[in-house]
């Protein structure tokens, strides 16, 4: 498990794949994010812009994130 540890109050679904290198770039985590293929708390996720806030727990491709404080 990926944690991600927030600098300001929330961090964008787009970046934290990024930032956790489960996708190489804005472009890659986009397609991945429209297609269906990653999960917030348990839900389908198709917002690239979603905010995650401390608590959060992404899953992508058998990785999980988890975002903290």
């Amino acid at each position: 498990m990926e944690t991600i540890h927030l600098r300001e109050e929330y961090i964008k679904l787009g970046q934290a794949l990024k930032a956790a290198g489960l996708v190489e770039s804005g472009v890659d985590a986009k397609f991945a994010i429209q297609d269906g293929l990653v999960k917030v708390n348990g839900q389908v996720e198709t917002q690239r812009g979603k905010k995650l806030t401390a608590g959060d727990v992404v899953e992508f491709e058998g990785e999980t994130i988890s975002i903290e404080a």
